[in-house]
């Protein structure tokens, strides 16, 4: 949630900075709100005020024994209306204050200056790219027409036991599913220090309301029987929501997180898109890098966690390049994001396999996620981050594409090897 202080003290800037993302603030309506609010909460304090006075007067009457019963009684009658007033009025500013909640949750974050501003995707901004694109004898195929003369990907029993965009993996298919989230949990539980942690997959609304899924992206979520429970989109919804409601101290910072799940989407809008194969599915598994930290720390600690994600695939030798998001192509959460992208040689183009966002405090305002700088600090919200590090199907997709050779087989990279049994090639199931 964006900070109401900040949209107070500077509402042009804040309208236009969210214009840059091609979304219009409706400053008129909140002025609304935020001053039927402040007429509330004046009238409560004046009261309280009252109540106040009333009640040294009390004491004082209750001392003097000159005072006549009928007297104290009237001011105590006084003192019980106005204390049914304030305890009216205090509803009321609840209701105000679930009225501006409302209106700003459906309010993206503010972009950080240092975005690209931009329409769309055709406006992100190469920042780097990695590895040599492989040349073949033969025209690449793509990975799905790789895995199922393999035997390794079975996209029609997958239909048959759930519908479209759900596959069976198969023999080394299953195994390389495996073997890449055990190697990607390895190398950031242990090489980059992460603490690992493994959260339910199933998440109530309060949960998903804090990381921004909620109230704006409900369609695009697997809602459970049981109302108000969700399968998780990404991992990054639990993981993020460990510290909920939590004041965390300054020496604890940062926390690094790191977490597999499988991820349920609908991919709600994207009917004709990706239809084939295993880039856009229902369900897919992935390794997710979540931080928390202290705001003047964020940024650095963005660039560690892209660098961290981005060593997956230098050691798989996968060739890649990373872009920053333009404005219009922000997630609704993020005020900062990269994109790595994967080179697919059977589309013959970079297909995103990463985001890395700083979300700044957006997040923790709405999950309520606090820090106390130094032992007697003010609690103050901190900024939260979070990555892909790897999406595992798109991954795999990769590792097909890239090292497919003239015979049909799949050479392993060889940091896989040794979470495949040693094994050298995919030849078959």
């Amino acid at each position: 949630m964006i900070d109401i202080k900040v949209l107070r003290e500077q509402p042009d800037w804040v309208v236009e900075r969210l214009r840059t993302r091609g979304f219009e603030f409706d400053l008129s309506q909140f002025h609304k709100l935020d001053h039927a609010r402040r007429e509330i909460n004046l009238l409560l304090d004046q009261n309280r005020q009252k109540r106040n006075q009333f009640s040294e007067q009390f004491a004082k009457l209750m001392r003097d024994k000159a005072v006549s019963p009928e007297k104290v009684e009237a001011i105590r009658k006084e003192s019980e209306d106005l204390k049914g007033k304030i305890a009216l009025l205090e509803e009321q500013i609840r209701e105000a204050d679930y009225r501006i909640d409302q209106f700003l949750l459906n309010t993206p974050n503010f972009p950080h200056s240092s975005v690209p501003v931009g329409k769309n995707e055709s406006e992100n901004v190469e920042v780097k790219k990695w590895g040599a694109i492989p040349s073949f004898s033969f025209a690449p195929k793509e990975h799905w027409e790789i895995g199922e003369k393999l035997g390794i990907l079975d996209f029609e029993r997958g239909a048959k036991i759930t519908g479209a965009r759900f596959c069976v993996y198969r023999g080394n298919g299953a195994l390389m599913e495996r073997a890449l989230i055990n190697f990607m949990m390895d190398l950031h539980a242990g090489t980059h220090r992460y603490t690992e942690v493994l959260t339910p997959f199933i998440v109530n609304e309060k949960s998903m309301t804090g990381t921004g899924q909620l109230p704006k992206f409900e369609e695009d979520l697997f809602g459970l029987k049981d109302k108000g429970f969700y399968l998780i989109p990404t991992a990054e919804v639990p993981v993020t929501n460990i510290h909920q409601g939590e004041i965390l101290e300054e020496k604890e910072l940062p926390i690094s997180y790191v977490a597999y799940s499988p991820c349920f989407r609908r991919e709600a809008g994207s009917y004709g898109k990706d239809t084939k194969g295993l880039i856009r599915q229902h369900q897919f598994n992935k390794v997710e890098l979540v931080k928390f930290c202290r705001p003047d720390d964020s940024y650095n600690e963005l660039d560690r966690l892209l660098a961290d994600a981005e060593a997956v695939l230098i050691k798989l030798n996968l060739p890649y390049r990373v872009v920053s998001l333009s404005t219009g192509d922000l997630g609704f959460s993020a005020a900062k994001t990269f994109d790595i992208e994967v080179w697919l040689p059977g589309q013959n183009r970079y297909r995103e396999i990463s985001s890395c966002s700083n979300f700044e405090s957006f997040q923790a305002r709405r999950a309520d996620i606090k820090y106390r700088a130094g032992e007697k600090g003010r609690p103050v919200h901190l900024h939260t981050l979070n990555g892909s590090a790897l999406a595992v199907g798109r991954t795999l997709v990769a590792i097909l594409e890239n090292f497919q050779q003239p015979d049909g087989s799949v050479t392993i990279p060889e940091s896989l090897r040794p979470y495949m049994g040693g094994k050298e090639k995919i030849v078959g199931i």
